[in-house]
């Protein structure tokens, strides 16, 4: 879900020795298969000679389980909860507390794939009536934009319409994601 944010900033810091690898952005809907996906991936990445590895990866709703797979492998992943936070900056999302709890984010990722990776996987192509079980309890959709692109935010805007929730956006541009890179 971030391999296009990563080669943006690897590009910035001018970082080409850096070789990004991606598993399934799907996982996301699956959080129990993300640490299992990761352990195979930094395996196969040992194999492949690959000494240094760094997971692109927030918790994601693992529940620590990819951190015992990091720390298993001797490997680092980015800071934060999921990538709402690092994006706004871990210190920012914990500090805005509660605020963030009845908020459904939106990111450049989203906004790009939000037929294919959010309403046809919740089946709310064929279902409509499920929004409501899904998002009843959201108050705003922010957009968290990484990039100042007005055909990105009006998919996010229209993202949020499709979901009935008060549109926001915040450029917070790729947050903690550069500074986790910058000593790659």
């Amino acid at each position: 879900m971030i391999g296009r944010e990563v080669l943006a900033v690897n590009k910035q810091l001018g970082h080409d020795h850096v070789d990004l690898k991606c598993i399934d952005a799907n996982f996301h809907h699956y959080p129990d298969r993300i640490a299992p996906a990761v352990d195979r991936a930094i395996r196969k990445a040992r194999e492949e000679g690959f000494e240094h590895i760094f997971i692109g990866y927030a918790d994601c709703g693992t529940g620590g389980e990819l951190d015992k797979v990091c720390a298993a492998h001797g490997v680092e992943r980015i800071e934060g909860p999921h990538c709402f936070s690092f994006y706004i900056g871990n210190q920012a999302f914990e500090a805005d507390g509660d605020d963030m709890m009845t908020t459904f984010f939106i990111t450049d990722f989203l906004a790009r794939h939000f037929e294919a990776f959010l309403i046809r996987p919740l089946g709310l192509d064929r279902f409509p009536e499920l929004r409501d079980t899904y998002f009843g309890h959201y108050e705003r959709a922010l957009y968290l934009a990484q990039t100042d692109d007005p055909e990105l935010e009006e998919k996010a805007r229209a993202a949020a319409e499709r979901l009935g929730l008060p549109y926001e956006r915040r450029f917070t541009g790729y947050g903690d994601l550069e500074q986790a890179l910058a000593p790659l």
